[in-house]
């Protein structure tokens, strides 16, 4: 039986670090009552993101919502742009990760370490996006087993560790999984998520036994790309050596 036909893109941007342009993949939704982008890349990739968009014959006023995963500077960097440019557009969050996103509590990985390693025009723009955290409004609070009305439906899986309300997006009748920063690929295999950026690396690699029992054809990581090589199979392997 033939899937039916989703309308899903990945847009390909580039974030620059001091060791050189490093791939992020946002993703695009195309449904009957608008656009929605599922992360926003990092700070001062606007232009970039906005030509993207544009590439694939989407306008920003095309739309209308935003899914954060979570609440890292490279998911949700742009955002303030767009709620800037898009007043009514609405922003989706799991409800553990809405008080980093609305500034109720400090962004957890923007230490001044962290900071000494970006551009000083970057480290600006994430200032004023931290400023406007208290202007946010999420519109719609995710929970853990949600199924969203969109692309046939789409399941909210709540994995904790990298960020608290962290969450990955399975498109049942795409066996497509959307994993965020929970899953990475590194030299063309599916791995976990990147220590250094993950708090609670424990928690983290429990978080992928959510993952399994899904039927997935594709797995796509926010930094690495896809993954198509069994990835029930090699999510299984990987969540045998959580605690």
């Amino acid at each position: 039986m033939n899937k039916p036909s989703m309308d899903i893109t990945v847009l390909n941007l580039h974030m620059v670090l001091p060791t050189g342009k490093n791939p992020i993949y946002p993703v695009m939704l195309r449904d009957e009552d608008g656009i929605t982008l599922v992360d926003t890349g990092m700070i001062g990739q606007f232009a970039e993101l906005q030509s993207v968009l544009e590439n694939e014959g989407v306008q920003l006023s095309d739309i209308k919502r935003i899914i954060l995963t979570h609440s890292d500077i490279d998911h949700m960097g742009n955002l303030g742009v767009l709620v800037n440019a898009l007043p009514e557009v609405e922003i989706w969050a799991h409800r553990d990760e809405i008080p980093y996103i609305t500034g109720e509590q400090p962004m957890i990985k923007f230490s001044p370490e962290r900071k000494a390693l970006l551009p000083a025009p970057i480290v600006e723009m994430a200032e004023q996006l931290i400023s406007q955290r208290t202007e946010l409004k999420i519109s719609k609070v995710l929970e853990d087993g949600d199924m969203l009305p969109l692309q046939g439906g789409i399941q909210v899986i709540h994995t904790p560790g990298h960020t608290p309300g962290h969450i990955c997006l399975y498109f049942r009748e795409a066996e497509f999984l959307l994993a965020a920063d929970e899953l990475r690929v590194v030299d063309e295999e599916l791995v976990g998520p990147a220590p250094p950026a993950t708090p609670d690396m424990p928690e983290a690699m429990r978080s992928l036994k959510r993952l399994l029992g899904l039927k997935l054809e594709k797995v796509l990581c926010y930094h690495g790309g896809e993954y198509t090589n069994d990835p029930s199979q090699r999510i299984a392997e990987l969540a045998e050596s959580a605690d």
